[in-house]
């Protein structure tokens, strides 16, 4: 665990939304390092024994809880905070769901299913996706936020200016965050950790898998960020490249509907021939596939791209 961490947060400190009257769990000096004891996604709802039954029961005011929040001292409306994530300490277990009404291809996969995961979380190989799949692991924070300017609750599920349920794949260990302030202490959490997932997290669900995060966290004074933006230490897909991809695409004047049109491509590819069934073809799409906006300029059509990792069927 974190030896030169000056707080750390535990998992009962965790809350659901947004909201700038929140009680902080700590307050933290710019320059410390934090340890987040973060839930998955379904706050401990899914384990390893979990089956399609304990998915049917998910209690959604129970998704996506966040550690925190951190009151960082000195941090004003105008501000910045600097994340600099340091390590992530896996469970070695997640899962991967597809749930009904949720997900890019909702219409088209209409019943639930899951896939529970478990993987070296000290080697981190590679994880199994049914007799032939090996996914690349890559853990990160899904999401990372800080409070609105806006007073109430807020909901967790849409990404916002101040972060939140960003989702974005490359937010791992080494990687630096900035998140624009908007009120006194800036109120920071984080959690929604994943083992691995592809770009556009298709179905909704990446490998969701309870971890614990390492966070050094500065302020930048009067630094009038518009949105999130963040740094990283070199390559993001060298997991995935080694052995190049399949690609998809969807082509047509609507990015939505071009994107739908590359992921349900992709999902027949994999179904031929993989022999996968078409919903564990999409669930595995979402874990390790990428979505691609390759052409936006040439009017009337635009064309989308899904770039699914060779590797994983090596």
């Amino acid at each position: 665990m974190c030896v030169a961490c000056t707080h750390t947060i535990h998992r009962a400190q965790s809350h659901f939304g947004w909201n700038r009257a929140f009680d902080p769990a700590i307050v933290a000096k710019s320059g410390e390092t934090i340890l987040f004891e973060c839930l998955d996604s379904s706050g401990g709802q899914i384990g390893p024994d979990a089956t399609l039954q304990t998915l049917a029961a998910l209690d959604f005011g129970r998704i996506n809880p966040v550690t925190g929040p951190v009151y960082v001292e000195g941090a004003e409306p105008g501000d910045a905070l600097k994340i600099t994530l340091r390590a992530f300490h896996p469970s070695g277990t997640g899962w991967t769901a597809n749930i009904p009404g949720f997900g890019l291809l909702a219409e088209q996969f209409k019943d639930p299913a899951l896939h529970l995961w478990s993987y070296d979380a000290t080697a981190m190989a590679p994880a199994l996706y049914g007799p032939k799949g090996r996914v690349p692991l890559k853990p990160f924070a899904g999401t990372i936020g800080v409070a609105p300017a806006e007073p109430g609750l807020h909901s967790v599920v849409p990404p916002r200016r101040v972060g939140g349920n960003l989702d974005i794949r490359d937010l791992t260990s080494g990687v630096t965050l900035y998140l624009p302030v908007e009120v006194d202490g800036a109120l920071l959490s984080i959690g929604d950790t994943h083992a691995a997932q592809g770009d556009g997290e298709v179905c909704g669900t990446a490998i969701e898998s309870q971890m614990n995060v390492e966070a050094t966290v500065e302020l930048l004074k009067d630094a009038r960020l518009p949105a999130p933006r963040f740094t990283t230490p070199g390559p993001v897909t060298r997991h995935l490249d080694g052995a190049g991809y399949e690609v998809t695409t969807g082509i047509g004047p609507d990015l939505m509907a071009a994107a739908r049109e590359a992921v349900s491509r992709m999902v027949d590819l994999l179904s031929a021939e993989h022999g996968l069934n078409p919903v564990d073809a999409y669930m595995l799409c979402s874990v390790c596939a990428d979505l691609r906006i390759s052409e936006i300029v040439d009017l009337p059509n635009w064309v989308v791209s899904f770039y699914f990792p060779r590797i994983v069927f090596e």
